[in-house]
C-alpha cells in the first residue's frame, strides 16, 4: 500500500514523519509479538460467529441473500439518521466485549511498547501492533462488514479493501472527549465496548465539504456492545466524559479505488510514495472506474 506524497517541504516532512512512525509501529508489533504474554489468548483466535450478536448475524445473513435490498436491510438495524446516513447495530456479544476488554486492560498495564491510535487520541491501542488485525478486525471486514456496506452505502460496494483499526479509551485523568473532526477513511464503523460510564456522547454534523456542517449536531448515545456505522466524511466528535470508563473499538473502512483518485482528506489526486502494509489505504495499482463525484 502506499501514502499520499506533495511538493511542498511541509508535505515532505509529513511523508517523513509518516514513513517514521510505520517504521516505529512495525518494530513494536515484533516487540510484542516475541514477548508479550496474553491474558486471553482467546481473543486472538479466529473470529467465530459465537463471538457476534444474533442480531448482527442476522443482519450480515439478509445482505449476502438472494433479492436483498436496503429496505428490507434496515428493518433489521437501526436507522440512526435517515439523511446523514449513520446506522446502528448491537455487533458483539457482552462475554466477547469483556474477554476483549481483559485482554486491552492486561496489555495497557503491561511494559510492552504502545503507539498512540491517531494524533487525537492519547490513550488505546493498535490493534495491528497486538496482533489482532488478522485474526479479529480482517474478518470482521471481509466476510460481515463488506455485504453490510454494499447495502447502506452502495457507492463503495466491493471497493473496501484495507482498513485500519484501534481501540480507545476514555478515563478520567486521562482522554475525557474528542474535538470535532472527520475519520481518514471512506466508511467507519464505532463499537463500545465497555465499561460502565455516563457522558461521552458521538455528535454528528454534515459532510465536511458542506457549509455549516456542524450546525444542529445529531446526539448519539453509545450503547455497550452496539456498533455505529457512518461516513468517514461525517464530521463528528465526543462529548465529555461523565464518570466512569469508556473503551470503543473503532475501524477505519477504506477503499484504494476510491482514494487513488481523490485523497479523502485533502481533496485532491494523490502523489504516491511506498510504504509498509496497509499504509494510508492507496495503492499504486490501476483502479476500477470511480465516480468521484458520485460520492460527495
Amino acid at each position: 500500500m502506499q501514502r499520499p506524497r506533495g511538493a511542498s517541504k511541509w508535505l515532505e516532512k509529513e511523508v517523513e514523519r509518516r514513513q517514521r512512525l510505520g517504521q516505529e509501529s512495525a518494530a513494536r508489533k515484533a516487540l510484542i509479538a516475541s514477548s508479550y504474554h496474553p491474558a486471553r489468548p482467546d481473543v486472538y483466535n479466529s473470529l467465530q460467529d459465537v463471538a457476534l450478536a444474533p442480531e448482527f448475524l442476522a443482519a450480515v445473513e439478509y445482505s449476502t441473500s438472494p433479492g436483498a435490498d436496503l429496505q428490507g436491510l434496515l428493518q433489521r438495524l437501526e436507522t440512526v439518521s435517515e439523511e446523514k446516513r449513520i446506522y446502528r447495530l448491537p455487533v458483539f456479544t457482552a462475554p466477547f466485549c469483556q474477554a476483549l476488554l481483559e485482554e486491552l486492560e492486561h496489555f495497557e498495564q503491561s511494559d510492552m511498547p504502545k503507539g498512540r491510535p491517531n494524533t487525537m487520541n492519547n490513550y488505546g491501542v493498535l490493534l495491528h501492533e497486538l496482533g489482532l488485525d488478522e485474526p479479529l478486525v480482517t474478518p470482521l471486514r471481509e466476510r460481515f462488514l463488506q455485504p453490510l456496506m454494499a447495502l447502506l452505502y452502495p457507492e463503495y460496494r466491493g471497493w473496501l479493501d484495507t482498513h485500519r483499526a484501534f481501540v480507545v479509551k476514555y478515563a478520567p485523568g486521562q482522554d475525557r472527549e474528542l474535538g470535532c473532526h472527520y475519520d481518514n477513511a471512506e466508511l467507519t464503523l464505532n463499537v463500545a465496548l465497555g465499561k460502565a460510564f455516563t457522558g461521552g456522547a458521538l455528535y454528528f454534523g454534515d459532510l465536511f465539504q458542506a457549509p455549516s456542517a456542524l450546525a444542529n449536531p445529531l446526539e448519539v448515545e453509545h450503547v455497550v456492545g452496539q456498533g455505529i456505522l457512518h461516513r468517514g466524511g461525517q464530521l463528528h466528535g465526543a462529548r465529555p466524559l461523565g464518570t466512569g470508563e469508556r473503551w470503543n473499538l473503532v475501524v477505519w473502512l477504506r477503499a484504494s479505488a476510491v482514494r487513488n483518485r481523490l485523497c479523502p482528506m485533502c481533496c485532491r489526486k494523490p502523489d504516491l510514495v511506498d510504504d509498509e502494509g496497509f499504509g494510508d489505504g492507496f495503492t499504486r495499482e490501476e483502479p476500477a472506474t470511480v465516480d468521484v463525484c458520485a460520492l460527495t
